[in-house]
């Protein structure tokens, strides 16, 4: 991993598999540090450790930095080759997440570099992860595509490390540092320790700082305010508040309590600090006590508190009726807005329109009508107040206010008529009373208002005429609202009445809407009146978009009527749509002054012979000139052409061509005289035009032409002008004369025709040499073509003329070259060998020999032998490699001698000649060690070794030792191989030399020649060499080099493989390395050396990626015993960890579980419970797996092996306590089951203990599904206050089946929650009579007055029958009691009833019974008692 430091801009290689960033603020830094984690995983004196580490970066000198700190990374067995792959660091808990590929969850404090947990979270491996900061976690992906999400239990991880993990320290500082719960009564504690010292600036730190504000409370201030002052010392309670100012903002009592200090020392300028630094919590007693000092500050508490009542009373003071509203808004209040609208309007209007335009945007709508708000404006004459209220209300224009917008618009248009009609132009209302606005604006003089609300064509008609109150983009714009046919009207009534004053406003509209009027309507309109003039400015608009030519034409015709010459000349010369065969008659029979404009249309479409014609006739000289000279000169040889057709003067014509002399297009003017046969007449042009210098190939060609025909010396023009087309004056010789053709096609090198002309006219010695110089190549290989059929004449003339005539290397060697690309070989060997062998100039030509050598090799082999003999000036080596590609491998052998050239020579004999014997021969001839070096490699090939060492060693060569040592090596001639590598180290010092010698030695058993070279200095890679004798076998040899080289791992296994375990122990000790101790043990185990096997095994167990392995060695091989005996020796051991005491519990597990038990005691604390846990489930030892349930605070399943297994792990106090502390409500009622079939005499004590966990009901429903109810009694007695009504019910009913009338209507009064009525009809009539009076009583608390009374009377209990009617509340009860009690005779009973339900019983009624029935002296007492 690479570390890069952007300020310093370097970077650092980091052994580590996984890392992070995080920040940490260390004690008297003011600055955060940044630290980085990162874990790794590495190789400490052959084991394999994993490390975590926490560095600071970029420490500031001076200042207090971060300690670096690391922790050991412990892998469990099963994850030996596990490793991290990513790291998070959680800011929220200051905790590390490391998380390996295998799913295991490593986590430690940032600060401390403390474990606090690990845990498996993936049983797939997981390749990525990243931070969940709102968390405090981490998101994790695996194999199988799930994302976990990793976090913190914040309710148990506290508790976790201070009770398991017994780390206080850590645990309150996770507590402080995630505002954790879990360390209250650790936090408290040390704050009464604190203050009891008289600490209290460390007791104000603790307090600050406590998990949850747990000390920040009223006890916490009034505790600081106890403390007597010392002089001269800032008292604790401001040392107290100041800490808590540092850390953060202070609740509402403490902000109460500060501010009270700081307002009666007038010290105002703090609070308005620690407000705008939001330190202290605002409430409305906190603005109450501020408002004593300072109304805004106060005002800024009322809003932050939430005290709306408050906040309205001082925005009213302040008269910001605005805010009011704006702050309403915010918090939902309601206040009185008409009276505070009325209120706004006696003094400040234009507030009042803003306060109401503020009411009427609040959500829900206005709370004042508009209707109302608007009265209130008009009653006071605010009539511009009024209107700005109401054009901002009505903007969205709904129907519903269409009254208010007529409302609007009246009051404007009588007083104030612009804003009337600005209304009106904006267009915001449409829902008002249009033909009453429209008659008001008719009445204020606003026409075009008017015009827009008519809808009627007499009242149109009668109000449009008045255009000179109307403002005329305003009236094109209404005829845009009408029909056509309206709009064609209303403008022809305009031009009736004023044709000249309302032309402009005519024309203006057919231009603005002549589509929908169309424009022939407007036409015909404008042609009615004859308006030639309101046509032109009509059409003239019109024109850019139409493509009618007939519009075109007609404006035109329009502009010339009018006099628009100007118009004329631009519309003929710019447009493109009208007509120009009848545009120029009409302009040719108009006879304008100005000839431009059907100069414009002749020019452009091609009339140019009429337009000149036209002006001849009518002589208008003047005009031809000027339209050759400026207009078109490239017309000028069409206007010549009809000029002479015309018979025109030449002096005219002449001189209108020198006119434009450089401008004339001369092809088409020559074409136009040629046709004539007046081409002499460009003489004296032509010539002026050379002499001012001209280029122009037709200027040339055409005065070429005059001088071939005139015969003036044409060769001398023919050959020295550099600027004629060599084609076309050339084509014009051809028939005059072939010769003046060929100088022609010569100078511009016109290959095809100069060869046409030469083969017509047989001009083969010219075409020879036109050949020859041209040095073409694809001319050469179209003249050499078998096509050709002048292809011999060709040839010979080349041979006998062309190419001795010429000097030129390069004549010759492209005409060679011709040659060889035609295929022509035998006529080339007769050319080289004329040019070469008969002593011309290029006899000793270097390319020449090597060409007739080569071409002799490709065309007559048998030549080959004679040319290298004869000829020495030749390319010796490349021809060599020629002629061995040709298969020539006695030539090839032959030049390679010639030219000494002995390896090239020796080469051929071996690779392409196959005669090592041959090369042998040679290479004892010349006694080269390169000879001898390639010798030495065939013979290599040719499996030759001995022979092939021998020459390596002639040629001093020991650049091939890598392919000798393997071929000698394949061959097993290691003597020999010793001899070249001992020649091969004289000269060459190669780690790959020195090795294979040590092992040549060694294959032929000369080991003390190895212990001597070993001595020696050599650059040997003696670890591989021991490596590699090892793997063959060779163990003496590897035994002394690896005693060499001190490697005590591989000597070791080295001795195992001799036997030699003592050795093989004692070489391991030196190595000390887990791997070399496994194999040695393994050896010594399999070997039955168990004693060895222990010394062994006891350095290999304290590693506990490799305990594992070691026990299953033993364990397979039925070591069992010895097994145990090595684990019992390692409990001792000073580096004696978990796995072991682990381990040793499975073993005893499976072979020893009488002392099992035992050992899970003694060693609880440093046991793999989980694996343990396992082992004791396999193995059925069902009392230690829940002992170690326990434990590990698996209190499910705990529970669920005592249930499962009962005969043995069965305890009831144990069970009690197990019981409780599960977490799956299931296990509850299955133990309520367990021992309602197995302890029932324990039940009660069951469920007493997890009464306050369980449903009573479903735990009622299973005691009565089993018909146990009665069994469970005593339990349910004890739940019954929770008013459960199955419990209520359960109980009722077994008080009812005991008789127990007492105890049921104690029940009954104190419990309601059960079926009333139905136990009341179940006991109504039971035969005895305090269950009947139950009934009753149940009867009167159900509301149930008549039965409950009935029951009573049944049973004679009068005063139970009184007390019902006076609970009962109704009169006709009372009444109908009394006359009960009359039949009966009942007299004192009537007098008693008359003094309970004296509220409820009539007096008329019950004198008036009294009386009738001779019991008015019963009625006395209760009239006393009442009305005394």
């Amino acid at each position: 991993m690479q570390l890069f430091s952007v300020d310093q801009q370097r970077s650092q290689a980091l052994e580590a598999h996984a890392a992070a960033f995080s920040t940490l603020k260390v004690a008297g830094n003011d600055n955060a540090s940044i630290l980085i984690s990162f874990a790794s995983r590495s190789f400490n004196a052959g084991q394999l450790t994993s490390k975590l580490h926490v560095i600071e970066l970029g420490a500031v000198p001076g200042k207090p930095s971060f300690t670096k700190k690391q922790a050991d990374l412990f892998f469990p067995p099963d994850f030996a080759d596990d490793f991290p792959v990513s790291m998070q660091i959680s800011q929220k808990y200051g905790l590390i997440y490391v998380i390996t590929k295998q799913g295991l969850l490593f986590v430690y404090d940032l600060e401390t570099a403390s474990a606090v947990y690990r845990n498996r979270i993936s049983p797939d491996p997981i390749f990525l992860t990243t931070d969940a900061s709102s968390v405090g976690g981490f998101y994790a992906v695996n194999r199988r595509g799930q994302v976990l999400l990793a976090t913190v239990n914040e309710a148990t991880i506290v508790p976790f490390v201070s009770g398991q993990l017994n780390n206080l320290e850590l645990a309150v500082n996770l507590a402080k540092r995630g505002n954790l719960p879990g360390a209250e009564n650790l936090v408290v504690q040390r704050f009464q320790e604190l203050f009891s010292q008289a600490k209290y600036k460390e007791a104000a730190e603790l307090a600050a700082e406590s998990p949850q504000g747990i000390l920040r409370t009223p006890d916490t201030v009034a505790k600081f305010q106890s403390v007597p002052v010392q002089a001269g010392q800032t008292p604790p309670l401001l040392q107290y508040f100041g800490t808590l100012l540092t850390r953060g903002k202070l609740n509402a009592f403490e902000s109460l309590e500060l501010s009270r200090l700081v307002v009666n020392q007038n010290k105002k300028n703090l609070l308005e600090n620690w407000l705008a630094e939001d330190k202290l919590e605002c409430t409305e007693e906190l603005g109450d006590l501020v408002k004593t000092v300072d109304n805004d500050l106060a005002l800024k508490i009322y809003i932050k508190a939430r005290a709306t009542p408050k906040v309205v009373a001082a925005f009213a003071e302040r008269r910001e009726f605005d805010k009011i509203l704006i702050y309403s808004k915010q918090v939902g209040y309601n206040p009185d807005y008409l009276f505070l609208l009325q209120t706004i309007l006696r003094t400040d209007p234009q507030a009042a329109v803003n306060f109401a335009l503020m009411m009427s945007q609040m959500e829900g709508g206005c709370p004042v009508d508009y209707n109302t708000i608007t009265d209130l404006f008009l009653q006071r004459n605010l009539i511009r107040e009024a209107t700005a209220f109401l054009l901002d209300v009505l903007k969205p224009n709904l129907p519903e206010h269409g009254f208010l917008q007529t409302k609007v618009l009246e009051i404007n248009l009588v007083t104030f008529p612009n804003v009337a009609d600005a209304i009106l132009a904006n267009g915001m209302f449409s829902h008002y009373d249009r033909p009453r606005i429209g008659q008001l604006c008719e009445k204020a003089g606003l026409y075009i208002r008017a015009l827009q609300h008519y809808t009627e064509l007499p009242d149109i008609k009668r109000v449009i005429v008045n255009t000179h109150a109307i403002e005329p983009q305003a009236l094109v714009e209404f005829f845009g609202t009408l029909s056509r046919e309206w709009a064609l009207e209303c403008m022809k009534d305009l031009l009736l009445v004023n044709l000249r004053g309302n032309l402009q406003i005519i024309v203006q509209t057919a231009k603005e809407y002549c589509e929908q009027l169309g424009v022939d309507g407007c036409i015909k309109l404008f042609e009615q009146f004859k308006s030639y003039e309101g046509l032109y400015f009509f059409l003239g608009s019109y024109l850019s978009s139409s493509e009618d030519p007939e519009i075109h034409f007609k404006y035109i015709e329009a502009a010339a009527k009018t006099g628009q010459i100007k118009e004329v000349e631009r519309v003929t010369r710019e447009s493109n749509f009208y007509d120009p065969e009848k545009t120029k008659n009409f302009l040719m029979e108009a006879k304008l002054p100005d000839a431009r404009p059907l100069i414009n249309v002749c020019d452009r479409f091609g009339f140019v012979p009429d337009l000149t014609h036209y002006l001849y006739v009518n002589n208008m000289l003047r005009y031809i000139e000027g339209y050759v000279q400026k207009v078109n000169p490239g017309n000028a040889p069409a206007v010549v052409g009809q000029l002479l057709d015309d018979e025109c003067a030449e002096d005219f014509i002449k001189g209108l061509i020198l006119s434009v002399r450089s401008l004339l297009p001369v092809e088409p003017l020559v074409e136009e005289c040629e046709k004539r046969n007046r081409l002499r007449l460009l003489t004296q042009f032509l010539e002026h035009l050379v002499s001012e210098g001209s280029q122009d190939v037709h200027v040339h060609n055409a005065l070429g032409k005059i001088i071939i025909d005139s015969g003036d010396n044409p060769e001398h023009f023919l050959t020295t002008n550099p600027y004629y087309d060599s084609r076309v004056v050339g084509k014009y010789c051809e028939k005059r004369d072939p010769t003046l053709a060929v100088v022609a096609y010569r100078r511009g090198q016109c290959d095809d025709e100069l060869i046409n002309v030469t083969n017509k006219n047989s001009l083969f010695k010219l075409q020879a040499r036109y050949v020859v110089e041209r040095m073409d190549g694809d001319l050469w290989e179209k003249v050499l073509s078998t096509d050709n059929e002048y292809r011999r004449q060709l040839i010979d003339q080349v041979v006998s003329t062309g190419l001795p005539e010429s000097k030129s290397p390069d004549q010759v060697s492209a005409t060679v070259k011709a040659f060889m690309t035609a295929d022509l070989p035998h006529e080339l060997i007769e050319l080289l060998e004329k040019i070469v062998l008969q002593n011309s100039a290029f006899s000793g030509n270097f390319n020449l020999q090597n060409l007739l050598i080569l071409t002799a090799i490709k065309a007559d082999p048998s030549r080959v032998m004679d040319y290298i003999n004869r000829l020495d000036n030749f390319d010796g080596p490349a021809i060599g490699e020629v002629a061995v590609d040709a298969q020539l491998y006695e030539e090839a052998f032959a030049i390679f001698k010639k030219f000494n050239l002995n390896v090239q020579a020796v080469n051929v004999l071996l690779d392409n000649i196959h005669s090592i014997d041959r090369a042998v021969e040679f290479a004892f001839r010349v006694e080269e060690e390169a000879v001898w070096s390639q010798v030495a490699k065939a013979q290599l090939r040719e499996g030759l070794v001995s022979e092939a060492i021998e020459s390596f060693i002639r040629a001093d060569d020991v650049t091939q030792f890598l392919e000798v040592i393997k071929a000698a090596e394949d061959a097993n001639v290691y003597h020999d191989l010793v001899k070249y590598l001992l020649m091969v180290r004289q000269k060459s010092k190669e780690p790959k030399v020195d090795s294979e010698l040590i092992y040549a030695y060694a294959k032929i058993d000369r080991l003390g020649e190895i212990e001597e070279f070993i001595l020696m200095p050599n650059v040997a890679n003696l670890q591989n060499v021991g490596d590699r004798l090892y793997d063959e076998a060779l163990y003496e040899a590897a035994k002394i080099i690896f005693r060499f080289i001190s490697n005590w791992a591989k000597l070791a296994v080295t001795h195992v493989k001799l036997n030699e375990f003592q050795s093989a122990v004692d070489a391991a000790r030196k190595a000390n390395s887990s791997k070399t101790w496994k194999e040695v043990c393994f050896a010594c185990v399999d070997a039955e050396e168990f004693r060895l096997a222990q010394i062994c095994g006891l350095n290999i167990i304290i590693q506990v990626d490799d305990l594992e392995e070691v026990s299953e060695y033993y364990q397979n091989r039925g070591c069992f015993s010895e097994l145990i005996s090595l684990m019992e020796s390692g409990l001792g051991l000073e580096r004696a960890h978990m796995g072991i005491f682990t381990e040793l519990g499975v073993l005893y597990a499976r072979y020893r579980p009488e002392k099992l038990m035992e050992h899970i005691k003694l060693f609880s604390t440093r046991l793999n419970i989980p694996k343990l846990i396992r082992a004791c489930d396999e193995q059925q030892h069902w009392k230690e797996l829940t002992y170690l349930y326990i434990q590990y605070d698996e209190f499910d399943n705990a529970a669920t092996t005592i249930m499962n297994h009962s005969p043995e792990a069965w305890d009831h106090m144990q069970f009690k306590d197990v019981v409780v502390k599960v977490a799956n409500v299931e296990l509850y009622y299955k133990a309520v089951h367990f021992y309602l079939q197995e302890h029932p005499d324990l039940i009660n004590d069951l469920l007493n203990v997890i009464a306050l966990r369980v449903d009573h009901t479903r735990v009622v429903d299973i005691m009565r599904k089993a018909g146990q109810l009665r069994l469970v009694k005593p339990y349910m007695v004890a739940v019954q206050s929770n008013n459960v009504s199955a419990v209520n019910e359960a109980l009722n009913e077994i008080y009812a089946e005991e008789e127990d009338y007492d105890r049921l209507r104690e029940s009954i009064e104190l419990h309601d929650n059960f079926d009333q009525i139905g136990l009341a009809q179940k006991i109504e009539k039971h035969e005895l009579l305090e269950m009947r009076r139950v009934a009753a009583y149940i009867y009167k608390k159900a509301g149930r007055w008549k039965q409950s009374i009935a029951l009573s009377k049944k049973d004679n209990l009068y005063k139970d029958c009184m007390e019902t009617c006076s609970q009962s509340g109704e009169r006709e009860l009372s009444e109908e009691l009394l006359v009960y009690f009359i039949e009966q005779g009942k007299k004192e009973c009537f007098a008693a009833c008359l003094f309970v339900c004296y509220d409820l019983i009539r007096a008329d009624v019950a004198l008036e019974l009294a009386w009738m029935n001779n019991m008015i002296d019963f009625r006395i007492p209760i009239s006393l008692a009442v009305h005394p």
